[in-house]
């Protein structure tokens, strides 16, 4: 299976100019995609629905949407309130059925300079051919290191805790008439699980380590909650791929900031991992991760 992580910049591509068709040739033929940076209603996008936009794209695909943030946008009349949320946030789309999702908040701090925004995390739970499996699209903060460890740790918490918690809804049902079931098998939680997002961190940094379990002094060393990252697990050298750009002081800068972490027991399953950098739709690239599902 073919799985895709982008950040899509709202569909403002490297070049600044707003272009949200140019996504489509980077994610048509992918299983699985997680995207970030999708938004609703925002005026420098021609208050264009992204979500309905893109789905459009792929017809033949489930999805999912998590807005991050939710301000209110509404047009006010004498004839009433026309109710508009602007949003902004991340999208799971899928050509297996999503049988739950869900969306984390991450923890966030108020900041004075620069401009801090609400990140979130969209789980969905899909049964891939090897059984079910939950999938993140998330977006870690932009700006403080401290921020990003504090968003890990909230969401290592929740995974740790997943087969134990259970899925949306649990038990015998015993209020059939009011059929809470729909008459479906309970919906597992798995413990398998891939990450996949802007972690604005690179290969090696403090937060890496904390997702992968390393410890700083004791090379080799990894605790047992931590994630593989999958370009490690296709043989590949992490930080050797690049997913982001930026002119610093006229220097043009790549880095990875995109990353997939699966949990170990799918580590043997990742095949090939590779970033598009031709892709001119923002000024992120698409990652793409091949794995046998």
């Amino acid at each position: 299976m073919k799985l895709v992580s982008f950040n899509i910049q709202y569909g403002f591509g490297a070049d600044g100019r707003y272009d949200l068709p140019r996504i489509g040739p980077a994610i048509a033929d992918a299983d699985i995609i997680c995207l970030q940076e999708v938004e609703r209603n925002w005026s420098r996008t021609g208050y264009d629905d992204q979500p309905a936009l893109i789905s459009a794209m792929l017809p033949h695909h489930h999805w999912v949407y998590g807005p991050a943030f939710d301000m209110d946008a509404s047009i006010v009349t004498a004839q009433g309130v026309t109710n508009r949320r602007r949003q902004f946030g991340t999208m799971i789309l899928s050509r297996l059925p999503i049988r739950w999702s869900r969306l984390w908040p991450l923890p966030k701090r108020r900041m004075l300079d620069p401009l801090n925004t609400q990140n979130a995390a969209l789980e969905a739970m899909v049964v891939a051919p090897s059984g079910p499996l939950r999938i993140l699209s998330l977006h870690l903060a932009h700006v403080g290191v401290a921020e990003r460890l504090e968003q890990i740790n909230f969401l290592l918490s929740h995974h740790a805790r997943a087969t134990a918690e259970g899925g949306p809804w649990s038990g015998t049902d015993d209020e059939p008439a009011r059929n809470w079931t729909e008459g479906e098998a309970e919906p597992p939680n798995p413990a398998r699980a891939i990450w996949m997002g802007d972690f604005n961190c690179e290969p090696h940094s403090a937060e890496y380590r904390r997702l992968t379990g390393e410890t700083p002094y004791h090379p080799g060393a990894r605790y047992a909650d931590g994630f593989t990252d999958a370009v490690a697990a296709a043989g590949q050298t992490p930080g050797s791929l690049h997913t982001h750009v930026k002119v610093i002081a006229g220097e043009t800068r790549l880095r990875q900031l995109d990353h997939c972490f699966v949990t170990p027991d799918l580590a043997p399953a990742v095949r090939r991992v590779s970033a598009d950098t031709d892709c001119p739709a923002s000024d992120h690239f698409p990652l793409t991760v091949e794995i046998d599902l």
